[in-house]
C-alpha cells in the first residue's frame, strides 16, 4: 500500500513566559491509504497538536509532514487552505456548523466552497443527501442544527467531512461529547467509511473507540513510544476481544 502521510522528525515548540515548550519532539510515522490509526496518550501528551500539525491546522516548528508527497511545511497559506477543503475532511469533538443554516445547507457548504469540486449544484445537493441516507439521518436535513441530538449532529459532521471526496480524514476526538451509544453510532459509521476505502486518523482517549482502528500510536510527552497494530475492524463479534488485547498493551505502555 501507499503511504497518504509521512511524517519526518516534525518538532512543535511554543514559547510561554519567555520558557520553551516542546510538545512535539522528532515525531516520525506513516499512515497507508486505507489505513485507520489512532493516536492515544495522557492528557497534555501532544495528541491534538500532533493532528493539528500533520494536517496542516497548526505549524510545525522543525520536521516534514508529506501529504501525498507534498510538504505542508512548504505551501502557502492559501494552497493549504485548498487543500484542506478539497482533500481533508475535519471532525471535531464540538460540533461547529452554522446556526443560520439548515443541518443540509452546513453539509453542502464546502462543496459551494471549492473550486476543485466540479460537480453542478444539484449533484452536490444530491450526493449530500446520499450522504445523509447512508447515515441514517436524511429525515433532518431541513432541521435546524438546535433541533437534533448529538448524535445527529456529529453524523452530519461526518458528511460535511466527505462532502468533498477527501483522501484523508483527520478527526479529534469525534466521540468526546456523545453518550456511550451515540459514541458507538458514531464510530461504526466510521469503521464503515475506512472500510470502503477513506483513510482516517482520529485522537481518542476511549479505548472502546481505539479498537475500532487497524492501529493505534501511543504519544508520552511528544514522542511517539510505541504502536499497536490490529487487523481492520470489520464486526461487532471482534469487539470484546479488540479492547482486551489493546487495553493490555496500553496497560504495558503505562496508560
Amino acid at each position: 500500500m501507499k503511504n497518504i502521510l509521512k511524517v519526518s522528525d516534525l518538532c512543535k515548540t511554543y514559547i510561554v513566559n519567555k520558557r520553551q515548550n516542546n510538545v512535539l519532539r522528532n515525531v516520525s510515522f506513516t499512515v497507508e491509504e486505507g489505513e485507520m490509526t489512532a493516536v492515544m496518550g495522557p492528557s497534555g501528551s501532544g495528541k491534538s497538536t500532533l493532528l493539528y500539525c500533520v494536517s496542516g491546522m497548526d505549524s510545525m516548528t522543525a520536521g516534514s509532514a508529506l501529504f501525498c508527497g507534498r510538504n505542508i511545511a512548504e505551501i502557502s497559506q492559501t494552497e493549504l487552505a485548498d487543500i484542506r477543503l478539497d482533500q481533508m475532511g475535519f471532525i471535531f469533538q464540538q460540533m461547529f456548523m452554522l446556526k443560520n443554516l439548515t443541518v443540509l445547507d452546513n453539509i453542502l457548504l464546502p462543496a459551494f466552497q471549492s473550486k476543485a469540486n466540479t460537480a453542478s449544484r444539484n449533484d452536490k445537493k444530491e450526493y449530500a443527501i446520499s450522504l445523509m441516507h447512508r447515515l441514517g439521518i436524511s429525515d433532518i436535513a431541513d432541521n435546524d442544527i438546535t433541533e437534533v441530538s448529538g448524535g445527529q449532529l456529529q453524523r452530519a459532521c461526518i458528511c460535511r467531512s466527505m462532502i468533498n471526496h477527501p483522501k484523508m480524514i483527520f478527526a479529534d476526538e469525534p466521540t468526546g461529547a456523545l453518550n456511550r451509544n451515540s459514541s458507538d453510532e458514531v464510530m461504526d459509521e466510521l469503521a464503515k467509511l475506512n472500510n470502503d476505502g477513506t483513510t482516517i486518523m482520529l485522537v481518542t482517549h476511549d479505548v472502546k473507540v481505539a479498537a475500532k482502528c487497524s492501529r493505534v500510536l501511543y504519544i508520552v510527552d511528544g514522542n511517539i513510544k510505541g504502536e499497536y497494530n490490529i487487523h481492520k475492524y470489520t464486526s461487532r463479534s471482534q469487539l470484546r476481544e479488540r479492547e482486551r488485547s489493546l487495553n493490555n498493551w496500553l496497560m504495558e505502555m503505562g496508560w
